[in-house]
């Protein structure tokens, strides 16, 4: 079976001979390099802190050379953490693996990882569409009265979230986040996510998409705040449609909550073992994350 000649075999996880047995996150495969760190994107999925059968094929390549492109696009704000993003230039151990590896690896620096996320918002959905309309705020932060769901912010907001090794991660308070990171770097985190989501709106403005809200993750390396790990991928962000966006509606999206979706009205009850993924799901997801890559590249991914 095939979506517009791509191959539907899945990488759910991975296993390089040679090397140390892998540190699996949800999504990700991390292998140790010593001063290094070798970062796999498998095809897995995850919602609702479960992650899902039969996963997304060529899902991790997408999202890694999605990030990857940002990274680039990104530098001159701040410095990133990819050392190489091509078999042909990682250490001699990896490149047996090569054929594994080409689309969805990359070799980067080592950091000390920042352990919160930081969120940035422009419209109301998700988390804080459910906080606002229980409170009339978002993470402290007030807004106006009568909003709706999908509705555009005044303005951006930073809505900072605690980085949960395992299960949901929680939103915070800005002071809350003071207190755990101390004032000046809580306010760099702030400076820079508000800088990042901006860039990075414009872009899918261009693009003929809105960026509702993404988050991002920075790491420290030799006392200099770098960007690390996804960077504005339909896993990490909401990806909507601009022409077909109304307020008070759910937004037709580019992103994972197509998935959600099919979860929340299938009857699931999100504790139990999830239910497997349809083929019209996969390729459904699938071919929204191809469309919100080259809208935003605007060319194809190596698959």
């Amino acid at each position: 079976m095939t979506l517009e000649g791509i191959d539907l075999d899945v990488v759910r996880q991975t296993e390089l001979a040679g090397l140390p047995a892998p540190r699996r996150g949800k999504v990700r495969d991390l292998y140790d390099l010593d001063e290094l760190l070798l970062i796999v994107a498998c095809d897995r999925i995850s919602a609702y802190d479960h992650v899902l059968a039969p996963g997304i094929p060529g899902k991790g390549k997408i999202l890694n050379q999605l990030t990857n492109f940002w990274f680039e696009q990104l530098s001159d704000l701040v410095p990133h953490h990819l050392v190489a993003t091509e078999p042909e230039d990682f250490p001699a151990a990896l490149r047996p693996h090569a054929d594994i590896l080409r689309g969805r690896s990359v070799v980067v620096r080592k950091t000390e990882v920042v352990p919160y996320e930081c969120v940035a918002r422009g419209y109301l959905a998700g988390s804080g569409f459910k906080e606002y309309t229980a409170t009339g705020e978002v993470c402290g932060i007030p807004l106006p009265d009568g909003l709706q769901r999908a509705d555009k912010l005044p303005g951006a907001i930073y809505t900072p979230a605690t980085k949960a090794e395992s299960g949901h991660d929680e939103n915070i308070s800005y002071e809350t986040l003071v207190a755990g990171a101390g004032d000046q770097l809580a306010s760099r985190l702030r400076e820079l996510t508000l800088e990042l989501y901006s860039r990075g709106a414009a872009r899918l403005k261009d693009a003929g998409l809105i960026l509702a809200d993404t988050k991002y993750e920075f790491g420290h390396l030799d006392g200099e705040l770098l960007l690390i790990d996804e960077v504005m991928t339909p896993d990490s962000s909401r990806f909507w449609e601009a022409a077909e966006w109304r307020p008070g509606e759910e937004p037709v999206s580019f992103d994972k909550q197509y998935v959600r979706n099919w979860l929340d009205e299938c009857g699931w009850d999100h504790e139990s073992p999830p239910p497997v993924l349809p083929t019209e799901v996969v390729e459904g997801t699938l071919s929204r994350y191809l469309e919100a890559f080259r809208r935003v590249t605007g060319r194809e991914p190596e698959m």
